[in-house]
């Protein structure tokens, strides 16, 4: 029988365990899978420390977008607990004066009441996907769900959290582990030039793009990045 590698999950803003669901159950022959809850807490610190109080001594981590920002802080907390490293449409940097800026605003408009956070919903929703992929019905349902499961309430913690970020990039050259960098090669958010500059900065990481792709890899192309995981488990 195969030993499982136990495997942490860590979704992005807005986003449940619908965003690896199809990884959960396409890998569940070489990975334990166990989905992180990022809705919790106001701060990156706070979610690793969260991630790591469930995680056993040894494991492999992902981490989409936000989850990408609790993956390189569980790297910076407790390095030695982590077999190998996936990082998925996500960024090292800080947020800039610009992004926080939006950010405030979309938080001011999603403490209005439903409507208002229905509002910041169906605008994320379109930067979310690759734009041909704006008119699948059930891609789009999924996100919209996983949106509101997540609520506006966890909505405001994760947007706090994400703005206080700390900058990572000094500390890529530390991580030393088997290490996946992924990204989809139309994402507005994570754009590609930056994951080519994670994986530079980081020995051994091997870059991987998904073509016709926006932010939600794990969602819109579940294939490719299954088997992008796959072999970086396997390896």
């Amino acid at each position: 029988m195969i030993e499982r590698t136990p495997l942490f999950l860590l979704p992005g803003l807005l986003c449940d365990a619908a965003l690896w669901a199809r990884q959960v159950a396409e890998l569940s022959d070489v990975a334990d899978c166990h989905v992180a809850d990022m809705t919790q807490d106001d701060s990156i610190a706070g979610m690793a420390k969260r991630v790591l109080d469930a995680a056993p001594e040894r494991f492999a981590l992902a981490g989409l977008s936000m989850g990408g920002y609790c993956a390189f802080e569980i790297m910076r907390m407790a390095p030695e607990r982590v077999v190998r490293l996936a990082l998925l449409d996500t960024s090292a940097e800080p947020d800039t004066p610009e992004r926080t800026a939006a950010r405030r605003d979309l938080v001011a408009t999603a403490g209005v009441g439903t409507a208002g956070f229905s509002t910041v919903v169906e605008g994320h929703l379109q930067t979310f996907v690759h734009p041909d992929r704006l008119d699948d019905a059930p891609l789009m349902n999924t996100i919209r769900a996983s949106a509101h499961n997540v609520g506006a309430e966890a909505y405001l913690r994760q947007q706090s959290a994400i703005i206080d970020r700390r900058d990572q990039r000094s500390s890529l050259g530390d991580i030393s582990c088997p290490t996946l960098v992924l990204v989809g090669r139309d994402d507005a958010l994570t754009p590609l030039a930056l994951h080519e500059s994670i994986a530079a900065g980081i020995s051994g990481a091997r870059l991987e793009v998904i073509d016709d792709c926006g932010h939600l890899t794990t969602l819109e192309r579940p294939d490719a990045v299954n088997a992008a995981l796959r072999t970086w488990l396997e390896d």
